[in-house]
């Protein structure tokens, strides 16, 4: 009897060890924001960003005058309280007092916190790590496992349509690619 808990119990936490499949950042996009981003005319990146020149406040807040869909918070429903493995970009927001990131939106492409226009708030995703991560550059992509929310979230950096409880946050390794 003991041999049989004990094979229960290495083939349970193997199961809970097992990676996630990867949620591809589209998904978390309802299908007609999908198409409505395939049609979307090309966008100006003509900004005081993009010339390098950082006098204004910004951040990841959109601007007024782009289409419909890059102001979009709509989310998919049945992904609110769903399991995820993605891949993205950090943008920090808080640090521990050792200076790991506990806080930060995880975006899907790098530089995204300075480049114009910011992705759209169900593109954008509010990560909480408690454990906290080094992040030494914002460039080199990560992943994170974690609990995922409908949540909307907004601050004067960006405003996001969703938030994840991390269970776990690594950079990308050579060997994931």
């Amino acid at each position: 009897m003991r041999r049989l808990a004990c094979l229960l119990l290495l083939f349970c936490c193997t199961l809970a060890r097992a990676e996630l499949p990867e949620t591809d950042w589209l998904d978390l996009m309802p299908p007609e924001d999908r198409k409505a981003l395939e049609d979307m005319p090309e966008i100006s990146h003509d900004s005081p960003e993009g010339d390098g020149t950082f006098g204004q406040q910004g951040g990841l807040k959109q601007q007024k005058d782009l289409p419909a869909v890059m102001y979009s918070a709509k989310t998919v429903a049945g992904l609110d309280g769903k399991r995820i493995h993605i891949g993205g970009y950090p943008v920090p927001l808080e640090s521990d007092a050792k200076g790991r990131s506990t806080l930060f939106f995880l975006v899907p492409y790098p530089g995204a916190c300075i480049h114009v226009p910011p992705p759209p708030p169900n593109q954008i995703v509010l990560v909480r790590y408690p454990k906290g991560i080094a992040l030494d550059d914002i460039y080199a992509p990560i992943w994170v496992d974690g609990t995922l929310k409908v949540e909307k979230v907004s601050n004067d950096l960006a405003d996001a349509a969703y938030a994840l409880d991390a269970g776990n946050v690594r950079l990308v390794e050579e060997g994931d690619l």
